[in-house]
């Protein structure tokens, strides 16, 4: 018995562990066979998706969807789909550069003390009595070559640190002009140029070696240039000068009735917005003075004191690439372009109306010119030929902005002050004679 129950326990015992062995074997074969099913069809072995399970049919989806099938009709509209996004592109960047303008202009504007003080620094307390100096010029701005990139190259090439000489002139002027930049030629200034208004005087400038600048063609302006008058043309140079100054130059601005004799950039302080020659003939007239008011009816109080100066004459000054002088420019041509007065009275009324009930002044710094150096024809003809010691002296330019005779009188000059005939001025009277 003992020996039945023992061969029974070893036959249970074996049939286990077959049994064992073979569920191990279907385990490893079932997982082996799941490594084998998921490393060749990822996506699943029941997955219907033609892309996924079949290669050869995503490069005929692709051809499906290309352009090279749509029909006429689908390209047509594609197109026309392109040209409408391309315009409304074209539309967007010019709105984008619009408003980059806009913005600019509206940077130029803020509060000019507030520029002030962000351009020169922190604020600084008073200094002892006698020691405080206040400011006398404004910040200059910054170049902007894309206002006119034609004329930035061209003043790259004329300008000399930044600053040159400017005349317009057309044909009404041409022999004056012969004579202006003959002497500019002759005391060997390097850095001018003439903005010539018509086509003519652009050819007799390159013809004679003189740098030229003609502008872009400007209805509003051109017609003027071709006709106008003296005080016509005089009104352009304010239009005109504005992209000289937005470029970041200086400029001296020059009318065609003057003389130069010496180099005047040798004589500028260049320490104010506006730098001019003055239509004064001595000191009272040409720097200020007081001038006291006589009214008998006020009795105890019919004296009133005024201050007076003569104007500054427009057709010589020189200008700094500032903010207040491109609002100078500005507002002269506009009120110029709206009414008949004259260029150099509006230009002064600008320069010096202070601020009052219903205008705002005008925020620029202003240097009075040496009258003897910068000299116009009434103190030359008036007092200097008549003073011995006066005609010693040799001025920087001499203006004949009094008087109409200006080509007979600038070759006098010219006579006088370059060749040394003496007497070259002693035909002329005073005035005019009419």
């Amino acid at each position: 018995m003992a020996g039945r129950r023992e061969g029974l326990l070893t036959r249970n015992s074996n049939g286990n562990s077959l049994r064992g062995s073979r569920i191990a074997v279907a385990i490893t074969i079932g997982v082996l066979l799941g490594c084998v099913f998921a490393f060749l069809y990822p996506h699943g072995l029941f997955r219907s998706d033609p892309q996924i399970t079949n290669p050869r049919f995503v490069k005929s989806n692709l051809q499906v969807g290309s352009p090279s099938c749509e029909s006429p009709e689908r390209l047509k509209m594609l197109k026309s789909d392109i040209v409408a996004l391309s315009e409304k592109n074209a539309d967007l960047k010019k709105q984008v550069r619009e408003l980059t303008e806009k913005l600019r202009l509206a940077e130029q504007g803020k509060d000019q003390a507030q520029k002030q003080f962000m351009v020169l620094g922190e604020q600084h307390k008073a200094g002892p009595f006698g020691t405080v100096k206040s400011l006398r010029t404004n910040p200059t701005l910054i170049p902007d070559d894309s206002v006119n990139p034609r004329l930035a190259k061209i003043l790259e090439e004329v300008a000399v640190r930044k600053e040159l000489i400017v005349a317009l002139a057309n044909s009404n002027v041409k022999s004056s002009l012969a004579v202006w930049f003959a002497n500019i030629k002759r005391v060997g200034i390097p850095n001018y140029l003439v903005v010539a208004l018509d086509d003519d005087i652009e050819n007799f400038c390159k013809s004679n070696n003189v740098p030229v600048y003609k502008r872009d063609p400007d209805e509003d302006i051109d017609s003027v240039a071709r006709t106008g008058g003296n005080h016509a043309v005089s009104g352009l140079k304010f239009r005109i000068l504005r992209e000289f100054l937005q470029l970041g130059y200086s400029v001296l601005l020059s009318d065609i009735d003057i003389v130069y004799l010496q180099n005047p950039f040798e004589y500028l302080y260049r320490d104010s917005d506006v730098e001019s020659m003055t239509d004064g003939h001595n000191n009272y007239t040409a720097y200020g003075y007081n001038d006291v008011f006589d009214e008998p009816a006020m009795g105890w109080a019919r004296y009133a004191h005024t201050m007076r100066i003569w104007v500054y004459n427009s057709g010589f000054f020189y200008i700094r690439p500032t903010i207040p002088s491109i609002e100078l420019l500005d507002r002269v041509a506009d009120r110029l372009a709206h009414s008949k007065a004259w260029d150099q009275a509006v230009f002064n009324e600008e320069l010096f109306f202070p601020s009052h009930p219903g205008y705002t002044g005008l925020h620029a710094s202003r240097r009075t010119m040496d009258f003897y150096l910068f000299m116009n024809s009434k103190v030359l003809f008036k007092t200097v030929r008549k003073d011995a010691k006066l005609k010693k002296l040799k001025p920087v330019i001499v203006h004949v902005n009094y008087h109409p005779d200006k080509l007979s009188r600038m070759e006098a000059v010219v006579e006088y002050y370059v060749n040394g005939k003496q007497d070259a001025l002693d035909r002329f009277p005073d005035g005019s004679n009419w």
